[in-house]
């Protein structure tokens, strides 16, 4: 009986070490193979040269020399673009734009529309040409197909992919990435157009401080001076001259790669790109609704060219005072236009 066990523990012993043997030689096949696959992949390169490409290593053998490429070939630079991109950039729109539409609706229901003061006396002032009025709607209407094509490629996926599904999220994603490509160079050269066109009017003036002070008039009923574009105005077309320009010069950076731009370079001006544009959004908000409906006349001067002498009077009182003079009825202002009369074709001069 003692003899059985015996023998018995003695082909388990060997039954064990037989599966043991036949693991290591499996593991051992295994790691072999997977060297030869490496070695087959990238022959003479290991774990540890590996490690070296991953830490930046300058030496020539860890570069990449395809078209004279001077970067690394794990390159950890994306990473960090899209963690700046998915953890700043991209919130700080949110917060940007989403606040100032809800400071904008709380101002509206709180303060309410800026009504005029005195009624209309009917006598109209020429403000804008059909030149000027062509190009302000041209450069507005490509910058607010931009600002959505731009929102769209940043977060439509959070909102459209998941209520539309994945065909009609994809034919909204590519048809967003065509227009903002092709729309972009063409917004940045009227853009240019239309920041040389206004500039006079749009030199700082001392009032302008005063207009600041006193919030624009917004609050309250009292007059603050300003020309022919008011603080405000003049504001928003400094930064469309400045963060405007940088967000256009950014685009042709990211739209035109094919001039040996490195990836860096684009990486960078992807951020800016974003940053400067999601701020331009937010405050494009603000300039819509007082030009709109937040305040009364505003629009009239941007769809016809005129304004009531009542509106100048009370936005624009500096110039009213120097133009007040050319006041014309409707009638006249028919006559005129029936008459081709040169005064139509360009606003009055102002020293801003």
């Amino acid at each position: 009986m003692t003899h059985n066990k015996t023998g018995l523990w003695r082909w388990l012993c060997v039954t064990l070490m037989l599966l043991a043997s036949l693991g290591m030689a499996s593991l051992a096949s295994a790691q072999s193979t997977s060297e030869s696959e490496m070695v087959t992949a990238a022959p003479g390169i290991d774990a540890d040269q590996w490690r070296q490409v991953r830490s930046g290593e300058t030496g020539p053998n860890y570069r990449d020399t395809r078209f004279d490429s001077n970067y690394n070939l794990v390159n950890s630079s994306g990473e960090t673009w899209r963690q700046w991109r998915n953890r700043w950039v991209s919130p700080f729109g949110l917060i940007a734009i989403g606040g100032m539409a809800a400071a904008i609706a709380l101002f509206y229901i709180i303060i309410g529309r800026k009504y005029l003061e005195e009624p209309r006396t009917g006598r109209k002032l020429f403000r804008w040409s059909l030149l000027m009025r062509s190009l302000h709607w041209t450069v507005a209407s490509l910058f607010i197909v931009l600002a959505l094509t731009g929102l769209n490629l940043l977060f439509g996926k959070f909102v459209f992919r998941s209520l539309l599904g994945d065909g009609a999220w994809a034919w909204m994603v590519s048809t967003s990435k065509v227009l903002h490509n092709y729309l972009g160079p063409i917004f940045g050269v009227l853009l240019v157009i239309l920041l040389i066109s206004m500039i006079k009017e749009n030199m700082p003036k001392k009032h302008d401080l005063e207009w600041f002070k006193k919030g624009g008039g917004l609050f309250g009923k009292e007059h603050v001076d300003a020309g022919f574009c008011n603080g405000g105005e003049k504001a928003w077309y400094w930064l469309l001259a400045s963060v405007g320009l940088l967000v256009v010069a950014s685009g042709f950076v990211l739209d035109f790669p094919n001039f040996n731009q490195g990836r860096d370079t684009m990486q960078w001006a992807n951020l800016i790109h974003a940053v400067g544009a999601l701020g331009l959004t937010a405050v494009s908000l603000g300039h819509i609704y007082i030009g709109t409906l937040g305040t009364e006349g505003a629009l009239e001067g941007m769809t016809t060219g005129y304004v009531d002498e009542t509106w100048a009077k009370e936005h624009h009182n500096l110039w009213y005072e120097e133009v007040k003079d050319q006041a014309l009825t409707e009638d006249e202002i028919a006559a005129q236009k029936s008459a081709g009369s040169a005064g139509t074709d360009s606003a009055p001069s102002s020293s801003g």
